[in-house]
Order: structure tokens, then sequence, then C-alpha cells
């Protein structure tokens, strides 16, 4: 598990400009929407999978009480580090298809690139639902399905290609284990029919293969300037994360 750690915090300062512009134009866009959901401050707030725990130092700032709920002890561990600093932070071992945690109790839940990793995402929807306070606010963000990211993703675990990718790359590259990739419709299907009214939606990343490895900065804004171009538009789907704001 360790491996997840360094690989999660790798990908922030990447050597690979569109590695890192990927994943810290994700990390700015959620942390902005953090921002305004949280208004003046105070309340409950959930991270449902904070993986090497980039969002809960700001949790902490935005929220009186943050809690971190997880399946994986090296994450859980992780988040407990960070509590250290963070006194009104708690981690704790729980599965968000089967919560344990209390009902209408949070103000706000966080759910960054998770549902991808959970079989059944309606039922984990429909239990954030109902961790929510009436009125309360979902953060959710989701590889789309479609994206040529997530399909190249495919193919550069096959063995022998995948010891390439990682000559190519020089940092931890591992699979992703993502075993629940949702289109657009199927996500805004699922968060309707757990309960939730999505207020805003937008997608964001571009990808290509071969650009995105071997042209550094010029390939970063080729790929940037196509992001602009699909937004919003029916090549949307292409584009790499779907994000969603959703009332409860």
């Amino acid at each position: 598990m360790s491996e997840l750690l360094d690989l999660q915090e790798t990908l922030y300062t990447s050597r690979n400009p569109t590695r890192r512009w990927l994943h810290r134009s994700r990390r700015a866009r959620i942390e902005a929407t953090l921002r305004r959901v949280a208004g003046q401050g105070g309340g409950r707030a959930l991270e449902i999978g904070p993986g090497s725990g980039v969002y809960l130092p700001l949790l902490c700032e935005l929220f009186e009480s943050v809690t971190a709920s997880d399946v994986e002890e090296a994450f859980l561990v992780q988040a407990r580090e960070i509590a250290k600093e963070h006194p009104n932070l708690e981690a704790v071992a729980d599965d968000i298809t089967a919560s344990r945690l209390p009902d209408d109790h949070f103000d706000v839940i966080l759910c960054s690139e998770v549902v991808e990793h959970i079989p059944d995402s309606a039922a984990a929807l429909r239990t954030m639902r109902r961790l929510l306070k009436p009125g309360g606010t979902l953060v959710l963000s989701t590889p789309q399905r479609h994206s040529p990211l997530e399909l190249s993703g495919r193919i550069a675990f096959l063995p022998g290609i995948v010891q390439v990718v990682r000559l190519i790359y020089r940092e931890p590259i591992l699979a992703t284990g993502h075993i629940n990739l949702l289109t657009a419709a199927t996500a805004r299907r699922q968060l309707a029919e757990a309960g939730f009214e999505v207020l805003e939606s937008d997608q964001s990343g571009v990808y290509i293969p071969l650009i995105a490895e071997f042209t550094g900065q010029h390939g970063l804004k080729l790929e940037q300037w196509i992001e602009r171009r699909i937004k919003g538009g029916r090549l949307s789907g292409l584009l790499w994360i779907q994000y969603y704001l959703a009332r409860a």
C-alpha cells in the first residue's frame, strides 16, 4: 500500500507536464468548489476515500469537524498522521456501500476519484444521500468511461507494455483499479435515483497518447486548447474527469 501513497503524491509533481496538469487542475477545481460550499465555515464534512489526504488540511480549515473514511488501512494511517496537526479530523474505517456512520449527519461530503473503484456505485451514492443532512452538499468527481486516458490505461498495463510505460515516465506507474467507469448519463441517473439534485456539472482534462509522453509543454498547450474547444459540446465525453455539485 505504500506504493499507492507514493503514486498519489507523485501525480501532483510528475515530470510529465500532461500528467501533472491533469491532476493539479482537478485538485484546484475541487478545492475552489469546497471553498464555495463551505461558505462562512462551520459544520461537519466527510471525505470518502481520502487517499494520500491532499484535501484533508483544507477541509479541516473550512469545517469544524472532518471525518475521513476509507476501507484501506494505509490511507487511514495517512489520515491519522494529518490529524496530529488537525485535531478536528477523525479517521474511521468504513465501507460507503454499507456505512455505519450516522444518518443526516454531514453538511458536506467530498467523494473524489472513488466511485470508479466501487462495483456498486449506485449503492454508494444512496448511502451518501443518507449520511447528508437535508439540503447538504455532495462534491463528486470521477473519470469518464470513454476518455482517451482511461481507454489508453487498459492497454498500458498489458504485460510487456507496462515496463515500457515505466521507462518513459521514470516514476511510479500502477494499475488504476478502475472497475466501474461511468458515462455522464449513468452518473446523472444514479445521482437522481439516490435522491440528489444536480446543481452544477462540468468536465475537464485532455490526454492524447504519445503527444502527452513525447512533446512536453508543446503537447500540453495543444491538449489545453482542445479542452477549451470541446468542453460543453458533443465531444465532452472525451474529457477525463466529470464533476458534480449536488444537493441532498
